[in-house]
């Protein structure tokens, strides 16, 4: 949806999530902001998957993500924008990541050899039981009672995105970046001398010709 005025489009709504960071020709885009928040990995290249996956039989629940992608080395990631408050978000979470793990599986001899998952949710909202946290960013894998990493192929990343309070001029990381384009791009008039780099210079290319399209089309 677009307001009147707006000249970018808002990465907050699910069209404009999409068009952004869903489409062949940007996938750039989300290749740079996987980067900087995926620990200890680093991708170079993605190919887009369909978004709907169904259940094993007639009856079974189906999942649609918002985005479904699978990295050069076979690992899949699930992208996911929720606007809203969801009161069970992370059983959404387990349940969408169990589909790329199954379709993973193959017939006759298989030795269940599987490929990462991750599960990376941007939230317009916080957690109730991290209110009183700072991190905004979550990283959640499977680990034993003593802490230790039990496996590390499966992983959910939780972005919290109204814990980002940095104004413009307090930008240090890249990271910062992409969190103040999530939270501020649909209410900026230009882009900030801030945002140099080219991959938001894309972004804001992008991000205006949408709202030109869109209002050209209406």
């Amino acid at each position: 949806m677009l307001i009147q005025g707006e000249r970018y489009i808002n990465p907050l709504t699910d069209f404009g999530f999409k068009k952004l960071f869903g489409t062949e020709p940007n996938k750039d885009l989300l290749i740079d902001f996987l980067n900087e928040i995926l620990p200890n990995r680093k991708i170079s290249d993605l190919n887009y998957s369909s978004n709907e996956h169904f259940g094993k039989t007639e009856v079974d629940r189906n999942a649609i993500f918002d985005i479904y992608c699978i990295g050069e080395k076979g690992e899949r990631f699930i992208v996911e924008m929720q606007k809203a408050e969801q009161m069970y978000f992370k059983d959404r979470s387990v349940f969408y990541a169990s589909f790329p793990i199954q379709e993973q599986s193959k017939k006759k001899n298989w030795d269940y050899k599987l490929e990462p998952v991750y599960s990376v949710g941007i939230l317009d909202f916080v957690f109730e039981d991290h209110k009183k946290e700072e991190e905004l960013i979550h990283i959640v894998e499977l680990k034993n009672q003593k802490g230790k990493v039990f496996y590390d192929k499966l992983k959910f990343i939780y972005l919290e995105l109204p814990k980002f309070d940095k104004d413009v001029s307090a930008l240090e990381t890249h990271f910062d970046k992409w969190m103040y384009v999530f939270t501020h791009l649909w209410k900026l008039d230009d882009r900030p001398k801030e945002l140099r780099e080219r991959v938001f210079k894309k972004l804001f290319e992008v991000a205006e010709m949408f709202v030109k399209e869109n209002k050209s089309e209406g």
